[in-house]
């Protein structure tokens, strides 16, 4: 389906393009990682052009986000695009694999952050510690979680927030209910 407004930041070409511009990409460099034309892949931002499933495989994929993300690109009425996200349109972000489940509370990925809505199962664990290149801010809505940020272990329970500024980190919820956290990420990575 093409949008008949090729600057509209509700968009999936405006979500590739923030996600590109994110990791300090070209259009000449997620081009040639995808063995695409720059003309094909400025349409596709400028949603002049529909990316087959293939296409957005390999975009995820060189972008490192799942697939399911800019798949999932619910179409919300109208008049709330860009403005509103109902509780069951919000988008997946990943395999929840981890026991981990997460969705997208923005709107889009064109503001210089991003909201996710983050519940971590009982007894789930990230299996390697991460480290990313932004600043995030977590509050938690419920439960318990265990965090190690830049080498210091915590627990955070309902109420508490807690930041990581592109520091090594890990999380775990070893405990018996599950874990909801609202976190905002900057720039966005999903």
């Amino acid at each position: 389906m093409l949008h008949s407004d090729p600057v509209s930041p509700r968009s999936l070409g405006a979500d590739i393009r923030a996600l590109r511009k994110s990791r300090g990409m070209t259009l000449t460099d997620l081009a040639a990682a995808l063995g695409r034309s720059v003309g094909w892949l400025s349409q596709v931002e400028r949603d002049k052009s529909d990316p087959s499933i293939t296409d957005l495989r390999a975009i995820a994929q060189a972008l490192g986000v799942p697939m399911s993300l800019l798949f999932a690109h619910a179409s919300a009425p109208a008049d709330e695009q860009g403005y509103i996200v109902r509780a069951g349109a919000r988008r997946p972000m990943g395999s929840g694999e981890e026991g981990l489940i997460e969705e997208l509370l923005s709107p889009d990925l064109t503001d210089d952050f991003e909201v996710v809505h983050s519940t971590f199962q009982p007894g789930s664990k990230l299996p390697t510690p991460t480290l990313r290149p932004t600043q995030e801010l977590g509050y938690m809505l419920a439960g318990k979680l265990d965090l190690t940020i830049g080498g210091r272990r915590f627990t955070v329970t309902q109420g508490d927030s807690f930041r990581i500024r592109n520091e090594l980190h890990e999380w775990a919820n070893p405990y018996d209910e599950p874990a909801i956290a609202i976190w905002v990420i900057a720039p966005p990575v999903y």
